[in-house]
Formats: structure tokens, C-alpha cells, sequence
């Protein structure tokens, strides 16, 4: 296969990270014989200093012709991003691109065998054989795509923020859901707030008319604060699927990453009708820019899910996910793993990407 992939490396450890994933999917090219070519565009905090955007036009129109696009975190330290005018915000920039590309599902595994099970700062006895959970977070829609005001009303400054949901929106992320659920043939857990909120009452009755298609896929609603409980005392529960909206899913799904040990264990792809586009959940952490202690699974990780969403190319992506479950059961470790399990050796960025090209190039 050949492929064009749009290469925004980001801001703080983006590029570090970046380059760890490049270097897997080259060693994938090479064992597949496959072709990536990588066009690098500037995106972040550090294109609007160094072009006046966040994302460039360039950025944009290299973006639109590439097959599929892999994006490392953006942001700097907190002084420097207030030096740049909100509409100009990195984030606001994400948020562009999710819209422009209508990448309307959001996947983000939380992934732990049992024999890792020293990374979660769980009791093992609450992860049993090990978390396996695939959160899918719709992408579009939601209080961060509803109307915005500030102002005063009657002499009181208020603030608002809208959360809409269309049908459209909420049938083809459910659809995509459910999909994916009778693939692996596992359970689908829905979650909202519809003991409380006209758009997840309407969430869930969509969810409920799709449910009729797929009969084989057992489904369950759970309320999103109970979910955040259940998360912490028995998250294998929700081994299988899990579908939230926008809000629900961006908070639960960091919450995943504290429960499997690190943000730095969280990818993620977001996936439209035409595009995908792939990069961590975590932040910059531009406070370890440079040293060598960033934790490059996530950026490798969307990389696995690059192949298989973005390119169709779901042998090379499993591949991938074995090799990087095997350096860590080799007792390899990150830096902040290292921190929280004491013990194993610990790996250098660099050196973690070295050790999965080996293991795919032994495979």
C-alpha cells in the first residue's frame, strides 16, 4: 500500500513522541511492504508564534489531500499560552479539525492485560483478567459545539453554554457503536444523564431504536455519575464497548487513563465519513519537553489505530498492540510507570520505540 499521512507533531513532547511513532510505522512499511509518505505541517501553540495560526492554510490544505493524519498533543507552558488571543487557542484548532473532517466518533482504548496489572493504582483483585474497554465519544456535538454567551441579564452576569444533539448526530456515533461492539462480539454500555437531561433522555431513546438492529449485542444504560463510581470499583464490567457524548466522554475517559495507570497508555482516532485523524489523549507536558522521559505508547498507539481505522490495515495495527504489551511484560517501563509500580527497567522515549521496532522486526 501507499499512503500520504499528513505528520503534525505538536507542541512540548509532541515531536519526541512523534518520532517514536514514525519509527514504528516505518519498521511496519518495511515488513509489509508498504509505502508512507510523511508530510510534516506546522499545528499548535508553536505555529501560532512561529506563523500567526494554530493551523496554517498549508497546514489545512496538506491535511485535505492526505489519506490519513497523525497529530501529537498541543499546548505550551501556561505563561506562553496566555500570550496567544483565545481565537487563536490551539484547542479551539482541534476543535476545528474535528468539525472540518466530521470525525464524529471518538475511539480510545482502555487497554490492561492481568499481567500488567502492577501500572493501576487499583487493588488487583478489582481488575481481574484485565481491562479491555473500547470508549467510543461522540465528536461533534455537545455543550463544546453549542451556542456560547456571556453577559448580563437583569443586572447578574451569567454564563451559558447550550448542549444539542441532533438525531443524526447521535444515531450514526450509536450506529458506529454498535458496529463495533457485534464485531468483537461484546456488550455495549450506554451512558448518559437521562434521569436529568431532555438531550440524554433523547440520546438514549435513539440509542434504544438502534438496539432493535443489532439483537446480539447485549446493551445496558448506566447514569454517567454512576458510571465514574463503577469505573473505580469494578471497571472490568465495562469490558466491551462504551458510548458517551462529547462531555461524558472526555471526562470518563481520562479517568480510564488514571485507572490503567497513565494518560501516556491512552490513543485515541477520531474517524468520519472521509478522514481520519489520530493523537493522544494526553496533554504537551512541555515541563519534560526534551528529556527523554515522555512516555511514547499513546502516540504509538494511535498509530496502531491510524492503520486500522484510518487505512484498513488491521493485521499491522494488532501487531503493533502485541509488541507494545510485550515490552512491558518484558519489565520495561516509561519513567512515570516507573514512579508508580517501582520496579522494572526503565526506558528512555527513545529507547521504548527501539524496543517495539525490534519486536515487530522478530515477529
Amino acid at each position: 500500500m501507499k499512503a500520504t499521512i499528513a505528520v503534525l507533531e505538536g507542541d512540548g513532547i509532541g515531536p519526541e513522541i512523534m518520532a517514536e511513532g514514525l519509527k514504528v510505522l516505518d519498521a511496519i512499511a518495511a515488513r509489509y511492504n508498504h509505502e508512507f509518505e510523511y508530510i510534516r505541517c506546522a499545528f499548535g501553540a508553536a505555529a501560532y508564534f512561529a506563523e500567526g495560526s494554530a493551523c496554517p492554510d498549508e497546514t489545512r490544505e496538506i491535511c485535505d489531500e492526505a489519506d490519513t493524519i497523525i497529530k501529537g498533543p498541543v499546548g505550551l507552558a501556561v505563561r506562553e499560552m496566555d500570550r496567544i488571543p483565545i481565537e487563536e487557542r490551539p484547542e479551539l484548532a482541534v476543535l476545528e479539525m474535528r468539525e472540518r473532517y466530521t470525525t464524529f466518533a471518538n475511539y480510545r482504548p482502555a487497554k490492561l492485560p492481568a499481567s500488567l496489572a502492577n501500572f493501576s493504582p487499583l487493588r488487583k483483585e478489582r481488575l481481574g483478567e484485565g481491562i479491555d474497554i473500547l470508549m467510543i465519544r461522540e465528536l461533534t456535538g455537545d455543550v463544546y459545539f453549542g451556542k456560547k454567551r456571556e453577559g448580563k441579564d437583569t443586572g447578574m452576569q451569567f454564563a451559558q453554554d447550550d448542549c444539542v444533539y441532533t438525531e443524526e448526530q447521535i444515531r450514526r456515533v450509536a450506529t458506529t457503536a454498535f458496529e463495533e461492539a457485534s464485531s468483537r462480539n461484546v456488550p455495549l454500555t450506554n451512558i448518559d444523564k437521562a434521569n436529568v437531561l431532555a438531550t440524554s433522555r433523547f440520546w438514549r431513546a435513539v440509542v434504544e431504536e438502534i438496539a432493535s438492529s443489532f439483537p446480539e449485542v447485549p446493551l445496558q444504560h448506566v447514569l454517567v455519575d454512576n458510571a465514574a463510581y463503577q469505573l473505580v470499583i469494578d471497571p472490568t464490567q465495562f469490558n466491551g464497548v462504551m458510548l458517551l457524548g462529547n462531555m461524558n466522554g472526555d471526562i470518563l475517559s481520562d479517568q480510564a487513563g488514571g485507572i490503567i495507570g497513565s494518560l501516556g497508555l491512552m490513543p485515541s482516532a477520531c474517524v468520519g465519513p472521509e478522514k481520519v485523524f489520530v493523537e493522544p489523549v494526553h496533554g504537551a507536558a512541555p515541563d519534560i519537553a526534551g528529556t527523554g522521559q515522555a512516555n511514547p505508547y499513546s502516540m504509538i498507539g494511535s498509530a496502531a489505530l491510524m492503520l486500522e481505522k484510518g487505512l484498513g490495515l488491521d493485521e499491522e495495527s494488532n501487531l503493533i498492540w502485541d509488541c507494545l504489551f510485550s515490552v512491558f511484560e518484558q519489565g520495561y517501563v516509561t519513567a512515570e510507570l516507573a514512579a508508580a509500580v517501582k520496579q522494572g527497567t526503565v526506558l528512555s522515549t527513545s529507547e521504548f520505540g527501539d524496543r517495539v521496532v525490534s519486536a515487530i522486526q522478530a515477529a
